[in-house]
């Protein structure tokens, strides 16, 4: 899932950061940001990164940010990690409502060694009131 897309992105969050320690650590980024890097992207597979839905399945069927690549509810990714199919050095983004529970689900994910995980200030209420795209509800 290595890519361009949000790697040039997220470098200059990751120098910021004083780059990648021993411990486990994640990333914050901007709406923009996480926009910017799915523009780049040419399709779904180059984007260089998995966008999680860490809302609940109903909150997800209420629409959920282009280019998502799954929905794991927060409380279950320790049990369901492995379903993102992420490798521990790929890139992984989580995103919920307002940013609390996708930090809480980058955390775990860190905490099992995932390398390179950001949380989406702001997530799904900084991404509408950006006037960002949302793919609509499932019917």
């Amino acid at each position: 899932m290595k890519g361009r897309g949000l790697m040039g992105v997220v470098a200059g969050v990751v120098l910021l950061a004083g780059g990648v320690s021993a411990q486990p650590a994640t990333y914050e980024l901007t709406v923009h940001e996480l926009h910017q890097g799915l523009r780049q992207a040419t399709g779904p597979r180059q984007k260089g990164f998995f966008l999680i839905d860490v809302r609940s399945p109903a909150e997800h069927r209420t629409g959920f940010i282009p280019g998502t690549d799954g929905n794991i509810d927060f409380r279950m990714m320790a049990r369901r990690h492995r379903d993102i199919g992420a490798a521990l050095d790929d890139h992984i983004v989580v995103y919920c409502q307002s940013g609390r529970r996708s930090g809480i689900a980058a955390d775990v994910l860190a905490g099992l060694g995932y390398q390179f995980v950001y949380s989406v200030a702001g997530s799904m209420n900084a991404w509408r009131d950006a006037g960002y795209p949302v793919t609509p509800p499932e019917r």
